[in-house]
C-alpha cells in the first residue's frame, strides 16, 4: 500500500534507550568538537566535569514514532525537512530514557508527503520529562493524495548585521565518525545507495549539520553553558556534502536567537532557525 493519510494521531509503543560517556564523546566528536570543547570530548581532564551537546537529544530520543504505520515508501528517496529539540533539563553523560511518540501531521506537498513525528522522554531516574524532539521527513514522490499542503511558516531574516557568526569546516570523512551515534542509513556512506537517491556522492546527515548549528549556538549566546540552552528549531533546505564550510549566522533579540547556515558558495542548507535560551 502507499501511504497512509490516515495514519495522523496514531502512536508507537514506547522504546528505551540507554547512553553512557563513551556516547556522548563520540556524539561530541561525530558534530565537530574538538580540542577547544574538553568539557563535551573528554571525561577526566582536570577541573572539566564532562557535559554533553544540547542536540545529542536528536539521537537519543525521537523513538516510539510509528513509522511502521505509515504505508509505504521508497526509503531511498527519504529527506529530513526539519528538526525541532525542546529541553526540558540538562543531558546528562549517562542515563536512560523511554520515549514515546505520535504521528503530528502529513501534509501533500504535491511531489511528496511531509510527515510530523513528535516524541517525549522521560528520564528514568528522576521520572522527569527530560527533552522533546519534533522531526518532519520529505517523502518524495509519496504527494498527490489530495490532502491539505500545512500552514506555511512566517520568518524573515533580519535586515540588520547578524550578532553572532561562526564557521566550521566538516571533515571529507565527518558521515563515518557520525553514523556510530546510531544513524547507519547507507544514503550517508554508500556510493551507489547514495546514486539511487539522486546525489552524486554520499551527503552528510542532516543531523549532523544540525549538531555543527547547535555548537555555533552554544557556544555564541549560551556561553558554552548546555543548562541555558532550552530549544532549537530548523529546516534543512540543501544537502550538505563532505568537506563544505558551514557558516552560522545568529541574531539575537532577548532570549530568542534566529539562525541560518550557509556553505561556502552561500546557499543556505539550515533555514528558518530558531532557538530558546536563559540569558
Amino acid at each position: 500500500m502507499p501511504i497512509n493519510p490516515e495514519a495522523v494521531g496514531l502512536s508507537g509503543k514506547p522504546s528505551r534507550r540507554s547512553w553512557n560517556s563513551k556516547d556522548a564523546l563520540l556524539y561530541a566528536l561525530g558534530v565537530g568538537a574538538g580540542v577547544d570543547e574538553l568539557a563535551f570530548t573528554t571525561e577526566n581532564t582536570s577541573e572539566t566535569p564532562q557535559r554533553v551537546l544540547p542536540t545529542m537529544a536528536v539521537v537519543l530520543g525521537g523513538g516510539g514514532v510509528p513509522f511502521d504505520k505509515l504505508g509505504t515508501f521508497n526509503p531511498a528517496l527519504m529527506l529530513h525537512g526539519a528538526q525541532g529539540i525542546e529541553l526540558l533539563d540538562e543531558i546528562p553523560p549517562e542515563g536512560e530514557i523511554e520515549s514515546t511518540g505520535s504521528i503530528a501531521a502529513i501534509w501533500d506537498k504535491g511531489k511528496a508527503a511531509s510527515v510530523e513525528m513528535v516524541s517525549e522522554s522521560v528520564n528514568l531516574a528522576t521520572g522527569k520529562p527530560l527533552f522533546r524532539t519534533r522531526m518532519t521527513a520529505f517523502l518524495r514522490g509519496e504527494g498527490g493524495f489530495g490532502g491539505e499542503r500545512g500552514p506555511a511558516r512566517s520568518w524573515e531574516r533580519p535586515s540588520r548585521a547578524c550578532d553572532h557568526e561562526l564557521r566550521y569546516t566538516t571533515r571529507v570523512d565527518q558521515p563515518l565518525i557520525y553514523r556510530l551515534s546510531g544513524d547507519r542509513n547507507p544514503l550517508h556512506s554508500d556510493p551507489a545507495f547514495a546514486k539511487l537517491g539522486g546525489f552524486e556522492r554520499p551527503i552528510l546527515h542532516g543531523l549532523c549539520s544540525y549538531g555543527f548549528t547547535g555548537r555555533a549556538l552554544l557556544h555564541s549566546v549560551c556561553g558554552g553553558d548546555p543548562g541555558r540552552f532550552r530549544s532549537m528549531d530548523g529546516r534543512f533546505s540543501k544537502p550538505v556534502m563532505p568537506g563544505d564550510e558551514l557558516t552560522i549566522s545568529m541574531w539575537v533579540d532577548g532570549e530568542n536567537c534566529l539562525f541560518q547556515t550557509s556553505n561556502q558558495d552561500g546557499a543556505v542548507v539550515i533555514d528558518q532557525g530558531v532557538m530558546r535560551f536563559a540569558a
